[in-house]
């Protein structure tokens, strides 16, 4: 099952986002998990002879990603993954619009305090200027 975003799968993210914030629900009980998912990681190797590091982006594992909770990939593991339906929410332009959606959604969500989540706790850490005068 492919990433879906507003109703349609998608095999690409739209240009100009460094990530998304997800929600992946169990088709057979319910169930769900929010999240965040980086779309490029950043490598930096160390040049030979030189202190200078290059800086190079490849591409992540999102298009094959479930998750990273221990309660949603125990789920996953009983259940199998084609019982799972994995939705875009927000797609974000950098890391504190990431961290900010996630923690908004669980929040609303009430994901700390329903049996239907499989959020364990929410942590976050954004920064205003990173989030206004920029929509």
């Amino acid at each position: 099952m492919n990433w879906v975003y507003q109703g349609v799968e998608i095999e690409s993210p739209p240009e100009g986002n460094i990530g998304f914030v997800y929600i992946i629900t169990n088709n057979l009980n319910g169930k769900w998990y929010i999240g965040k998912k980086i779309l490029q990681n950043t490598l930096r190797k160390k040049v030979k002879n030189s202190t200078r590091r290059k800086v190079t982006k490849k591409e992540s594992d999102w298009k094959s990603y479930y998750g990273s909770g221990p309660l949603l990939l125990s789920e996953i593991e009983h259940f199998g993954k084609e019982n799972f339906r994995r939705e875009i929410l927000h797609f974000c332009r950098n890391k504190s619009e990431m961290g900010y959606f996630e923690a908004k959604e669980q929040f609303l969500r009430g994901a700390l305090e329903t049996n239907e989540s499989m959020n364990e706790w929410i942590m976050v850490r954004v920064r205003k200027s990173s989030l206004i005068n920029k929509k």
